[in-house]
């Protein structure tokens, strides 16, 4: 008979709650809303699936890509700084829309004496500018880097009628070239070559004074396709500097004829080996391709050294083959040196390469090599084994900038050959991120000029990955039992950013050409997310699986954000709609505090609040089932001589009740709690997060819990737990360790922990 009271008792507050709610919201009759929930699905700002891409993230049974294809002869003119190349182009068109017209990148017309680029900032004065930014800016003659076209010719070698528009070129066929259809033309054109150091460029040649030489890292050097999509057309977006590229993939012959004593590397496999390589060189190389604990030198200091002060007059040209690839590079110089060492990669070997002159010793003989082999391990386990035969790695002064297996990096020691720390890790990352770049975006084919974070956000992260990964795999190179000191990903690194300036902040879903901040927008806001993500939100099992999903399924295709997205959710189970609407369409931030405690204590005597309700429609105690009251200590509800005593002590009815309902065996494995506290967690930040707390008894022990995201579903300012204990609590903490870039932690302890000012800080340090 008692269980079949209590339990219309639970059923009695519940209704009485309602009851009051409804006579609130009668009185206070506040207007209707739209739906304002964080946790609102995100039917608003995704496209709807259709027979492309399908609900779930993957690839739908229509999908449809464009190829292209390239046969090149390509001569770099050391003497003049010059590229001349002749390129024929078929495409191929799988798509089910006939085309009017093609349309055909020249990147390279954003270095054009006339390009509008440099005109599209309205900034000021700089508080300071380096050298060669400077003498760029203010100093030298506008640079003519653009592509000068010779011709563009028909498969029958008659003019093909065409229109530049900056750094476009639009084909204009003489008849629509139908679903299912094939095109071959041609194109022959030439430019001369920048300084990248001087300009910042990409692309382009480092020159050498002590010397006299150039080293050539040469990309976007070529007319090249742009993207045809189902999401957006004609992908032909200007390309105006910081919004990368968008390409689709194909296969590459080509040619490439530099001086007889260079040395050089590119995209693709080299066909003709044994005309380019010296016997002794060939030899090396044989021995590198069984090397799988060290590099081997294919040229060596000694043997660049030498050639540095040579100056052929003869050519020699190198040939390359490569399948299935979306962009081409190559890197040409007599400086440099060249080391392989074969990596395993799912039963197949994988070429690590490194190219650098003598300037980058003895650094780049220690470490270039080691980082490739641990980026193409560590990626290869989070996402699809490696495709291509090679990954090679280029020294060249203030780069960083990826291309299909080839890639340019900086890091530099001190002429003496001493290094700092910073420029070790700095050069060690810079490998890592872009030979990771193979992945994201040279394999799944994200479009970089309308969503930078796709591909550097996501490599960024998995960037983190490696970095860790490298720090415990190669001890010696980082000090004695410390972890490897990652600039991005860790979520603590991300609060300065997310905490700062809202004018001078833009949602991870923005154009790449018009964020304020873009390396903390693209790399290291996306990265954090991603790393918070998996460590806290959904836990490293999930996440990995979901995070692979995504790599496998649009790996040599053209994923959006909202594949990556809808796969996240799909292969996980987890809804995550919450997260990437804070994270990624908002700039809101983490905020999570310690609003206020009350501690509670088990009585048989209703509470003031329990005799308004019953006053209130008419109730006695009698004409309810037996109750159990939580009374407020301090409050005049209170009763001192209840402090410390068990539950069944301070309620007859609660014992009897137990009596009634528990065998004695149940009654002797209940633990009694002695102090019920209700604590309020507020949250100032717009992004609801997961509950992070640490709660400290008087014993010394602590407990940790974390109450899912979800908390916040009905309330996103404040929430309340009730926390029941044998212990009493004399502490909490809100995310005791860092896990959600929190951004103010003034708030996350309770009681509150007084924090000096910086004032007062270096009031100490000034006495000390």
């Amino acid at each position: 008979m008692f269980k079949i009271k209590y339990c219309f008792a639970s059923m009695l507050f519940l209704f009485g709650a309602l009851a009051i709610a409804q006579e609130e919201s009668e009185e206070k009759k506040e207007p209707g809303h739209y739906n304002q929930s964080k946790f609102k699905q995100l039917y608003e700002e995704f496209a709807t699936p259709n027979t492309y891409r399908s609900a779930s993230g993957a690839p739908g049974p229509d999908y449809y890509q464009q190829r292209a294809d390239y046969v090149m002869n390509i001569e770099l003119d050391d003497k003049n700084q010059k590229i001349y190349g002749e390129e024929t182009i078929t495409y191929f068109n799988n798509s089910p829309d006939d085309l009017e017209f093609l349309w055909v990148q020249l990147d390279q017309n954003v270095r054009a004496k006339d390009s509008k680029s440099p005109l599209r900032n309205g900034n000021g004065v700089n508080f300071a500018y380096t050298a060669g930014n400077f003498t760029n800016t203010y100093i030298n003659e506008p640079f003519d880097g653009g592509f000068n076209i010779e011709f563009v010719k028909d498969a029958g070698g008659k003019p093909l009628s065409y229109t530049i528009n900056q750094t476009m070129m639009r084909l204009n066929l003489s008849k629509p070239l139908k679903s299912g259809e094939q095109i071959s033309f041609s194109i022959k054109w030439w430019y001369n070559i920048n300084n990248h150091v001087v300009g910042r460029g990409r692309s382009g040649f480092e020159y050498f004074p002590k010397d006299g030489n150039r080293a050539y890292v040469i990309a976007q050097f070529f007319p090249r396709m742009a993207v045809y999509s189902d999401v957006e057309g004609w992908q032909n977006h200007q390309f105006w500097g910081s919004g990368e590229f968008a390409l689709p993939f194909g296969n590459y012959d080509v040619s490439i004829t530099v001086p007889a004593d260079h040395v050089l590397d590119a995209t693709g496999e080299l066909q003709n080996r044994k005309d380019v390589f010296s016997k002794e060189m060939m030899k090396r190389y044989n021995m590198a391709k069984k090397s799988y604990d060290k590099p081997v030198l294919i040229v060596n200091q000694g043997e660049a050294e030498a050639a540095e002060k040579g100056f052929s007059e003869k050519k020699k040209t190198w040939k390359f083959k490569a399948t299935n690839v979306r962009d081409y590079g190559f890197a040409t110089s007599r400086k440099f040196i060249w080391d392989m060492q074969a990596v395993k990669i799912g039963g197949k070997d994988v070429m690590a390469v490194s190219m650098y002159p003598k300037e980058g010793n003895p650094l780049w003989e220690e470490q270039s090599t080691k980082a490739v082999v641990q980026t193409l391990k560590t990626y290869s386990k989070h996402t699809f084994d490696y495709p291509y035969h090679k990954a090679i790695s280029v020294h060249a002064k203030n780069q960083g900038m990826e291309y299909p297996m080839i890639c340019w990096n900086y890091g530099r020691p001190n002429e003496d050959g001493t290094y700092s720390d910073r420029t070790k890790y700095g050069m060690i990352s810079v490998i890592i991120h872009e030979v990771g770049h193979n992945f994201f975006p040279m394999i799944v084919n994200s479009d970089e000029r309308q969503w930078g974070w796709m591909d550097e956000g996501l490599d960024t992260f998995m960037q983190y990955l490696t970095e860790q990964e490298f720090g415990k795999n190669y001890p010696s190179v980082i000090a004695p039992n410390d972890k490897y000191p990652s600039r991005r990903g860790e979520a603590a690194k991300i609060v300065p950013y997310m905490s700062g300036d809202q004018s001078f902040i833009s949602p991870i879903m923005s154009n790449p050409e018009n964020v304020y901040q873009l390396g903390p927008n693209a790399y290291g806001k996306p990265a954090t997310a991603l790393n918070i993500l998996r460590e806290t939100v959904m836990g490293e099992e999930l996440f990995d699986h979901a995070f692979k999903t995504y790599a496998q399924r649009w790996k040599f295709k053209h994923p959006t954000p909202e594949d990556f997205f809808r796969t996240m959710e799909d292969a996980s189970a987890v809804d995550l709609d919450w997260y990437w609407r804070g994270w990624f369409y908002t700039t809101d931030y983490v905020d999570i505090g310690v609003k206020g405690v009350k501690k509670y204590y088990v009585s048989n005597k209703p509470t003031k609040q329990m005799e308004e309700y019953m006053a209130s429609r008419n109730l006695t105690e009698a004409d309810l089932p037996p109750l159990v009251y939580l009374a407020e200590e301090d409050s005049e509800d209170y009763d001192p001589a209840l402090k410390g005593k068990s539950p069944t002590e301070s309620s007859q009815n609660l014992k009897e009740f137990m009596m009634d309902n528990m065998t004695e065996a149940e009654r002797g494995k209940v633990k009694e709690p002695k102090y019920f506290y209700e604590i309020v967690f507020d949250k100032p930040g717009g992004i609801p997060m997961p509950l992070i707390v640490e709660y400290t008894y008087a014993d010394g022990t602590k407990e940790n819990v974390t109450y899912p995201a979800e908390i916040w579903r009905k309330n996103d300012a404040e929430v309340k737990r009730v926390l029941s204990s044998q212990k009493e609590l004399v502490g909490i903490v809100v995310d005791p360790k860092s896990e959600t870039a929190d951004i103010d932690t003034t708030n996350n302890a309770w009681p509150k922990k007084e924090e000096k000012s910086d004032f007062d800080k270096f009031k100490e340090n000034i006495k000390g």
